[in-house]
């Protein structure tokens, strides 16, 4: 699943691995389960440390480090969430932010691109202030709130989704 998300194979096996574990695993199990280098499996490990989906934790006896994935689906997909907004999302808001003001005004720069450009920004800024608001929600009215779906829209003005 995590490749089709454009995670790298190596790092949603480490992934799914310790997902399903029942206990703390070490590298050294990872790499034997998977049949993966170390090299794979230490990149992996410090890519999922990275979005705060995988720790690392001390098994009493045994000096090497174990990890175990963090398995609250809504605190994986909110910590998710929050590091592909910051590494995706706000770069490009800030990029198009910079890009729609070097062109405004500007006569070589044709009137619909400079307005796409502005849209594609104001969108981008749209989204993530949308995803600030619901990442402050209470989980249980997160939870709500997706189970509701579009039958919310009816409590909405407007046109009607049906």
């Amino acid at each position: 699943m995590g490749t089709e998300w454009g995670v790298n194979r190596s790092v949603a096996q480490v992934h799914a691995l310790l997902y399903l574990s029942d206990r703390p695993l070490h590298a050294e199990e990872i790499c034997e389960a998977l049949a993966l280098a170390r090299s794979n499996v230490s990149t992996g490990l410090k890519e999922l440390q990275s979005y705060q989906i995988v720790r690392r934790v001390h098994v009493e006896g045994d000096r090497r480090d174990h990890f175990v994935a963090e398995t609250d689906l809504w605190e994986m997909l909110m910590k998710l969430a929050a590091e592909r907004k910051r590494r995706e999302f706000d770069p490009t808001i800030q990029f198009l932010g910079e890009l729609a003001e070097s062109v405004n005004g500007r006569e070589d720069v044709p009137t619909h691109v400079r307005e796409r450009i502005g849209r594609m920004h104001e969108f981008i800024g749209t989204l993530t202030g949308w995803y600030a608001d619901v990442r402050n929600l209470p989980k249980p009215t997160l939870v709500r709130l997706m189970k509701l779906g579009r039958g919310i829209a009816r409590f909405l003005p407007g046109k009607s989704t049906d």
